[in-house]
């Protein structure tokens, strides 16, 4: 099929290697001609950089964009929410409530590790404001972090079915003071209420971040919807 989802190459990205040494392994999904452009996204607790790939033709981006697709894979760590129960997450989780009881220090380590990402990009020829973060749950709370903290302007902020966890600790780059910032969420989700989704909203718009909400009648999960929606979106940021 025709469009950004051609897979030419895909290649597993490994720490072990020697030509990304310190890096997330990830997955790598390179458009049909050279990549002018990047996204990088997230998984959610528990899952893995294979999660989303098939999102990469779902959402029919025209060829002429040429967007290159980075599926990071989180480190196997215990989470307590879970038993200790070791599985792929972006930080620990210590208790459910309102705000969520997290490991900050994980997660702001986790933001880390995808501005080496971006930084990789970078060195590939990528300038930064071509570049969009994008993050699912878990993924989208360090996604909030990366972006919003990184040194150079980026292309675009996604965060879906997510929350803002640093939200009251954050120390914004003004590099990004103007990136582009899209909310999708569940009306019926279970495992992230919508009401974290619209505290996200209301505490970046009150930061003065330009941001757009959208909401589906799905629980936690990803619709055809929101992909049309998100796929206007990229060809708006990525212009």
């Amino acid at each position: 099929m025709p469009g950004a989802g051609d897979i030419l190459r895909r290649t597993i990205y490994s720490p072990l290697g020697a030509a990304c040494m310190s890096l997330l392994p990830c997955i790598d999904i390179e458009p049909k001609t050279p990549a002018t452009a990047t996204v990088i996204l997230l998984h959610g607790l528990g899952a893995d950089g294979n999660d989303f790939v098939p999102m990469v033709s779902e959402l029919q981006l025209p060829a002429s964009m040429a967007v290159r697709f980075i599926f990071p894979n989180a480190p196997a760590i215990p989470v307590t929410l879970n038993g200790g129960y070791v599985m792929p997450a972006w930080y620990d989780i210590t208790e459910i409530n309102i705000d969520r009881k997290i490991d900050a220090v994980q997660l702001i380590d986790s933001a880390e590790q995808v501005r080496l990402l971006i930084d990789r990009e970078t060195d590939r020829g990528i300038p930064s404001n071509r570049i969009v973060l994008a993050g699912f749950s878990q993924g989208g709370a360090v996604s909030y972090q990366a972006a919003l903290t990184y040194m150079q302007p980026l292309a675009g902020l996604l965060c879906m079915s997510t929350y803002f966890a640093t939200r009251d600790t954050i120390t914004p780059n003004s590099a990004n003071k103007r990136l582009p910032i899209l909310i999708c969420h569940g009306t019926r989700d279970p495992m992230v209420p919508e009401r974290m989704g619209q505290q996200a909203h209301q505490r970046l718009d009150a930061m003065g971040y330009e941001v757009q909400y959208r909401t589906y009648p799905v629980d936690h999960a990803v619709c055809a919807e929101e992909i049309a929606d998100i796929s206007q979106w990229l060809q708006r940021v990525l212009a």
